[in-house]
């Protein structure tokens, strides 16, 4: 035999050698593929398990448990925390501790419907006309916000009682308030619904057609068959407030003010004529009570009892007195330029009918006399061109 006979390429392999070392290299890559799917595996293991028993359950409930055992459920193996390649391990639940599920009547789903005994049902409009009594410390806006209502609405419905004026309210009053804004009217024999709309400013159809009223709609509106006495609520309507408290009282026709009460004056007056700026009529410049607005045309100063009220501009007393009306002790000047201020509620009058006043002079003291609920001065300005304005846009 040679050398080159026992060189390695010229040997026969031996089939056991060769027969082990492929199983070895098989056992490798095995335990490599086991270590790289092992997370993958158990956890799709795991998901697949919880479906399972997710259907298991929801298919007891549907069958009211009577198809499972009386006293124990076994819960199908779980392989979330094993390995694919181990055995797996079944376990018990008791009934006991799961949780309780009603038993459904043949026919029911087991979707209920929640039952509120606690129903919220929407507020009704209100129909008809309340009385309200006036109660200590009620303002005119006051009650009108209570009830959602415009003060003119309160005011055109209480004509009787209030004279349109805020100032005439007071306590144990009883006031009629309305449904909604507008005004009422009280109907009188020979009224015709369309002459009753045009005053106040709608159409028959809206006081046929409100509810409360409680009136045929198709009636003739030119001769309804309304009872006299009968009170209607006109939605809707307007009509100009009825002012007894400064009618333009010129230097030249001052008598025209003896409605108003024995402050009148009755002769001619001449005297010095305004410059047509104002100044502050109190000593204080805040309000105490109302401010300007379509029901309260003036503004109330705040202030002490007794405390000196000024003449806002040089003029003439047309007016100087007690008035009827809820103002009390009232002084009235007129600038003789168109203007024309009034001063109301004084304790006192310290000038008298005729009398020639210069801005700035004291002309009575700050009181509460007629209908007022606090020491104030309530100030009011007039223009023959614009009527009563707002003193804000005026004074300094």
């Amino acid at each position: 035999m040679t050398e080159n006979d026992h060189s390695p390429q010229n040997q026969t392999p031996d089939p056991r050698t060769f027969s082990k070392g492929i199983r070895h290299e098989l056992g490798v890559w095995i335990r490599i593929a086991l270590l790289t799917l092992r997370e993958p595996i158990t956890r799709v293991s795991s998901h697949i398990a919880l479906l399972i028993v997710i259907a298991l359950g929801v298919s007891a409930i549907r069958l009211g448990w009577d198809t499972l055992p009386p006293d124990t459920v076994t819960q199908l193996p779980l392989a979330a925390e094993s390995s694919p390649l181990e055995e797996s391990v079944s376990t018990t639940v008791k009934l006991s501790d799961l949780p309780a599920y009603p038993k459904l009547d043949e026919g029911e789903t087991d979707v209920s419907r929640v039952n509120d005994l606690h129903t919220v049902f929407p507020d009704r409009p209100r129909l008809d006309i309340i009385k309200y009594d006036v109660q200590k410390g009620d303002t005119l806006f006051g009650i009108a916000e209570n009830f959602n209502l415009k003060p003119e609405t309160v005011l055109w419905g209480n004509f009787e009682v209030l004279q349109d004026d805020a100032h005439n309210l007071s306590p144990g009053q009883e006031l009629n308030i309305p449904p909604i804004d507008g005004t009422l009217y009280t109907w009188h024999e020979g009224d015709g619904l369309n002459g009753v709309a045009s005053f106040f400013g709608v159409a028959p159809e809206e006081i046929l057609d409100w509810p409360g009223n409680e009136l045929d709609p198709t009636m003739d509106p030119d001769n309804p068959e309304i009872e006299p006495g009968t009170l209607l609520i006109v939605p809707g309507g307007t009509r100009q407030l009825v002012s007894w408290s400064a009618p333009r009282i010129s230097r030249s026709n001052p008598a025209v003010a003896k409605i108003l009460g024995p402050g009148a004056c009755g002769s001619l007056y001449d005297g010095p004529v305004g410059t047509g700026s104002f100044v502050w009529p109190a000593p204080s410049r805040y309000l105490s009570g109302y401010d300007y607005s379509s029901v309260h045309p003036a503004i109330d100063i705040a202030g002490s009892t007794g405390n000196a009220i000024f003449a806002a501009d040089s003029g003439v007393v047309v007016y100087a007195g007690w008035n009827d009306w809820g103002y009390g002790y009232v002084v009235v000047l007129d600038h003789g330029n168109g203007w024309q201020t009034l001063y109301a509620h004084l304790s006192q009058v310290n000038v008298s009918c005729g009398q020639a006043v210069f801005q700035t002079n004291v002309i009575g003291g700050m009181g509460c006399t007629g209908n007022c609920s606090g020491t104030h001065l309530h100030f009011e300005m007039m223009n023959d061109d614009y009527g009563k304005v707002n003193p804000w846009n005026f004074l300094p």
